[in-house]
């Protein structure tokens, strides 16, 4: 296969793609739209605190690892189930540890936020 030449119609179309992955995994998923309300709370906070921009970048990374580990593990559960529907314990445990990084990105974003806003309440 050869590679295709660089295309900005064909960059374009890419990230409408993505823009639709990403819309319709919010729309699909209630995890993701609880993400959402998270994500637009750190925003408001962020906004409301003042933070400073290397506050702001540690709050983005935070708030980012935990959308792509909640999109990857989606895909994951996606794959999983459309291979097969049948309860398996390997098939489990691959779940459950994808679920698992998403609870390790959560509680790491919690705790930027902690170490963050705290202080700026006390």
């Amino acid at each position: 296969m050869e590679p295709q030449e660089f295309s900005i119609r064909s960059r374009a179309r890419s990230f409408i793609y993505a823009m639709g992955g990403i819309l319709r995994f919010i729309r699909m998923e209630h995890n993701a739209r609880l993400h959402v309300v998270a994500t637009v709370a750190v925003i408001v906070a962020a906004v409301a605190c003042k933070v400073t921009h290397g506050e702001a970048i540690a709050l983005t990374f935070a708030v980012g690892l935990v959308w792509v580990t909640e999109m990857l593990n989606t895909c994951v559960e996606r794959i999983l189930d459309f291979i097969s529907r049948e309860i398996h314990p390997q098939i489990k445990f691959i779940k459950d540890l994808a679920a698992g990084a998403v609870l390790v990105a959560s509680l790491a974003a919690l705790v930027v936020g902690a170490i963050i806003f705290i202080p700026k309440f006390l």
